[in-house]
């Protein structure tokens, strides 16, 4: 598991279509499986979850994120889970790594 957590500042709806597209564009095998979207009061909510092929690991590895805040200020939290072969414990997290990586460099520009 690989997680990055960070403030970033920019509309939803623009931040939301910079990851989307970072992530689909930077792998050949990135799928977006599902996501939502919600408000209460002022406070916005957005949650994706994206999956790809890990050729080092050879299996699918999740990215979760989350997009919370308002007022153009955003919390951002993302997980990876997925990318192990091992039975008990986790000895590869190549494919993770790099798949938040794409994310990381999606959101540079943001990042408070």
């Amino acid at each position: 598991m690989a997680k990055l957590e960070c403030t970033v500042r920019g509309t939803l709806s623009e931040l939301i279509r910079v990851i989307h597209e970072e992530l689909l564009n930077g792998s050949a095998t990135a799928t977006y499986e599902d996501g939502s979207d919600f408000t209460l009061g002022n406070a916005q909510c957005a949650v994706r979850v994206y999956e790809r092929y890990s050729a080092i690991g050879g299996n699918r590895v999740s990215l979760n994120i989350t997009l919370f805040g308002g007022d153009g200020e955003y919390r951002l939290s993302a997980i990876t889970s997925g990318g192990s072969q091992a039975m008990l414990f986790k000895i590869n997290t190549f494919g993770e790594e790099a798949f938040l990586e794409k994310l990381e460099e999606a959101v540079r520009p943001f990042r408070v």
